[in-house]
């Protein structure tokens, strides 16, 4: 070959200089290419044209991936679910469900084929080595995550199947399921939506590894969260109906206004004449909740009005939201604690605090003794605990709390609140976790008390629907954004309770410049501080700093997203362990 160039070259040296030297460079390039090693994916990603069509609109998973990269992505999520599939109990310890990012630029580079700018997708961020889920392997999953996994399973297992209706149905279902796993609950901070996101990523990469056989299924699963609009637009149509008939009714509505205002007028004239009435026909009606036993439980007025003398200032131990609470001693000599229920408003109160506590009986739990129904007034009747309240004790200038008395009593009330969310009859939440709401008895025992807000789902419910109520600090910022009632509520407001445990701070920081929410101080300590700046002065470094960092981070767990918080069978666990250090 050489010896012909050289010949042809010897013809025409001017001609054919130029040719021969840009076909030397061609095949030198072409040379340089065949020895660069194939770039090699440890996934399997096969371009699968079943998981969605060709709308750039659709599949974006709400924002997660950009460019019209749905099917792209899918294919991807489809090949991280193989690869944990694949690794089975082998070793799930080290095998992390995310790929590192030389692995996955592998990856996407040898996916080109299915979409050119697949590098520009936004799939890189699903990317381990940020810690946190990206970090995440089936087994931590399975250890952190196990309510959330086994939610979405449920919420989604009907896809794929039936009529289209019902599609759609166990759609909407499925997504908002989704959107509650992913919400994140603090300010909606960019890097807190995404670490919400990564979150989701790892319990679907685990759920599509446990049913990687049943293609339509998955199928069915990313296309319902990846477009992620059925539920807007069901509700569009339903907005839709709305307004017609709003316009077809807007006449008749208009005719029998004055009618109407009238009867509201006889109505409310009528139940103000029946108020009492009423109240006693709910009360009747919960009493259906009631056991035998708690049912007996009746006091007489006379007999509370004794035990509080004549409810004497002198006995006036506290006061909350729905009336005064008083020292007593019954005619059997048991010392107790009478709340005056004197809010007209607060009858519910009452009654929740009757069907809730009658039944339940938990040593770390304020006993309810008794009640009493009067004409015109209510009252419930406690065990008196004789050491008074958790905020007296770490805020009082003349009181102080070993490190391992804070710990017992924080084992304590965690307790009571896993046997709340427990429950058999179906999963109790407080909904009011505060120190003030900690009492503690004479053997120096924490017991969670008043349950007037307390919310009781039914077996099987994920979450019930209310007003927001507690108390400002303590309220979980994702229940106050979508009105859920759930568990993990409890479990936020006990982290704020755990942070002031162990810093004898206020949940507010008033004494600043700016006004600073308590976990946002102890999370600024983890960006380079020394997290035992934290610690309560009072407890003048004794304390194990082990220990100390333990229950800190615990803390921060249960204050964190959502999605990441533990359940309280795990904080106990872990305060267990910190009590042993």
């Amino acid at each position: 070959m050489a010896k012909l160039l050289l010949n042809f070259h010897r013809l025409n040296p001017m001609k054919y200089h130029k040719p021969i030297v840009l076909f030397l460079f061609l095949s030198a390039l072409n040379f340089s290419f065949s020895q660069t090693p194939d770039i090699k994916c440890v996934l399997d990603v096969q371009d699968s044209s079943a998981w969605r069509g060709t709308s750039c609109e659709e599949g974006n998973w709400g924002g997660f991936i950009s460019n019209c990269c749905g099917a792209a992505f899918d294919d991807y999520l489809y090949a991280l679910g193989h690869k944990a599939n694949r690794t089975g109990h082998r070793t799930p310890r080290t095998v992390q469900l995310f790929l590192n990012s030389t692995e996955q630029t592998n990856c996407l580079i040898s996916m080109k084929g299915i979409k050119d700018d697949v590098l520009s997708c936004g799939i890189d961020k699903l990317t381990s080595g940020a810690g946190g889920c990206s970090d995440y392997t089936k087994v931590d999953v399975f250890d952190n995550l196990r309510n959330t996994l086994e939610n979405l399973d449920e919420d989604c297992k009907l896809l794929g199947t039936g009529k289209k209706s019902e599609q759609d149905q166990a759609c909407i279902a499925c997504l908002r399921r989704w959107e509650e796993i992913v919400a994140s609950s603090e300010n909606e901070s960019s890097s807190s939506k995404l670490e919400a996101d990564i979150c989701g990523f790892a319990v679907l990469v685990t759920l599509t590894s446990r049913r990687i056989d049943d293609k339509n299924w998955v199928t069915a699963l990313y296309e319902c969260l990846g477009d992620q609009k059925l539920s807007e637009d069901v509700q569009r149509s339903s907005g839709s109906t709305g307004v017609n008939l709003r316009t077809g009714l807007w006449i008749l509505c208009g005719g029998v206004a004055g009618i109407t205002a009238i009867i509201l007028i006889a109505t409310w004239t009528v139940c103000r004449k029946r108020t009492h009435e009423s109240i006693l026909a709910r009360k009747d009606a919960s009493n259906d909740l009631l056991s035998e036993e708690s049912v007996s439980l009746k006091i007489s007025s006379k007999e509370i009005y004794s035990a509080t003398n004549n409810l004497s200032a002198v006995n006036f131990i506290g006061q909350g939201g729905a009336g005064k609470v008083y020292k007593g001693i019954l005619s059997n000599g048991k010392h107790v604690a009478v709340k005056h229920i004197i809010n007209d408003g607060s009858v519910e109160t009452f009654i929740r605090e009757v069907t809730s506590l009658s039944d339940v009986r938990h040593p770390n739990l304020v006993a309810l003794l008794g009640s009493c129904e009067d004409v015109e007034e209510y009252f419930l009747v406690y065990e008196l605990c004789q050491n008074g309240n958790l905020s007296e004790w770490l805020f009082g200038k003349d009181k102080n709390l070993p490190w391992r008395t804070r710990l017992e009593l924080a084992i304590d009330s965690a307790r009571g609140l896993w046997f709340l969310h427990t429950y058999p009859g179906g999963c109790i939440v407080h909904r009011d976790i505060k120190p003030t709401n900690i009492l503690i008895d004479e053997n120096f025992q924490a017991k969670l008390s008043d349950f007037g807000l307390s919310k009781v789902m039914d077996l099987g419910q994920s979450h019930v629907s209310s007003e927001v109520r507690g108390t400002f600090g303590y309220v979980d910022p994702e229940y106050r954004k979508n009105h859920r009632v759930n568990a993990s509520g409890d479990v936020y407001s006990f982290g704020i309770v755990l942070l002031q445990l162990i810093s004898g701070r206020r949940v507010i920081n008033l004494n600043s410049n700016k006004p600073m929410p308590l976990s946002k101080m102890a999370r600024a300590l983890t960006k380079g501080g020394d997290v035992t700046e934290f610690a309560d002065p009072k407890l003048n470094w004794e304390y194990s700093v082990e220990a100390f960092d333990l229950v800190f981070n615990l803390a921060l767990s249960c204050t964190g997203l959502k999605l990441q918080r533990p359940s309280m069978e795990q904080v106990v666990s872990k305060l267990e362990r910190a009590l042993d250090i």
